[in-house]
């Protein structure tokens, strides 16, 4: 009889292990790694694995495309938490800036790939593949696929808000670019300074190039007039002058690019 007790109790400890080591292997499974912070969302019923960004009225979840405000994304069960004395009230959650975050992610812009990166959506707080340059969130750590676009899934993501500008599409590039700039809420120092940069390097460029194309084509004309004769080797020289400023503008904005992008 103490035999079968005996066997009955090591099967309902080793049951109770089985079943904790389950528990525990799921939670872990879902828990984000990174220094996660509290804030106040603005938004009532916001979901674990959001996109959160800074808006005029506060924190809120992120309801444009490629939103230049983009801070984190929210983590019911982080690594490690940083909470303060008052944020114990209900509309505060906690957001990690920086580390591997699940999130919330659709197929509306394609299949996501390992290593592509996350932007956010019209969807609020759902996440999207980028095809174009602009702010993005992070990068891809898993890959995520479905037929329904409006379907919301969650992977792992690398958290890491920032202007990426590897996307070579330049037709709509400047103008995208200027745009996401100007619209920005915060743009962090470093930023700041490289989209500065950008705009002065492109400028003197063209400055460089105009003026130096001025100068020589008011030279061309007085040669012009004084000898009419030598016509067609002032004009060559003004087709290789014209050449050299579009080359220095380009080596301008070259340089521009690199910064951003670098």
């Amino acid at each position: 009889m103490k035999f079968f007790l005996k066997i009955i109790v090591l099967t309902l400890v080793f049951a109770l292990a089985s079943a904790a080591t389950l528990v525990k292997a799921a939670y872990l499974e879902d828990m984000s790694s990174g220094l996660a912070i509290t804030l106040p969302i603005d938004d009532k019923g916001v979901k674990d694995g959001a996109i959160i960004s800074l808006g005029p009225k506060g924190y809120t979840t992120t309801k444009i495309v490629y939103d230049p405000s983009m801070i984190g994304v929210i983590a019911q069960n982080p690594a490690l938490s940083l909470e303060g004395k008052n944020d114990s009230a209900q509309n505060t959650k906690l957001i990690i800036t920086s580390g591997k975050v699940y999130t919330l992610v659709s197929t509306i812009n394609g299949n996501i790939k390992k290593k592509d990166f996350i932007t956010s959506s019209k969807t609020p707080g759902v996440g999207q593949k980028v095809n174009a340059n602009g702010f993005i969130v992070g990068m891809a750590l898993e890959d995520y696929s479905s037929s329904n676009p409006q379907k919301i899934g969650k992977i792992l993501v690398s958290v890491n808000p920032r202007f990426n500008g590897s996307f070579v599409a330049l037709r709509t590039d400047l103008l995208s670019t200027l745009k996401a700039i100007g619209s920005a809420s915060i743009i962090y120092p470093l930023a700041s300074l490289r989209y500065f940069l950008a705009a002065m390097v492109a400028i003197t460029a063209f400055a460089l190039g105009f003026l130096y194309f001025g100068k020589i084509a008011k030279s061309s004309v007085e040669a012009l007039g004084r000898n009419p004769l030598a016509g067609r080797t002032i004009q060559i020289n003004t087709i290789f002058s014209l050449i050299f400023t579009a080359f220095i503008i380009f080596v301008g904005l070259a340089i521009a690019y690199l910064i951003l992008v670098l």
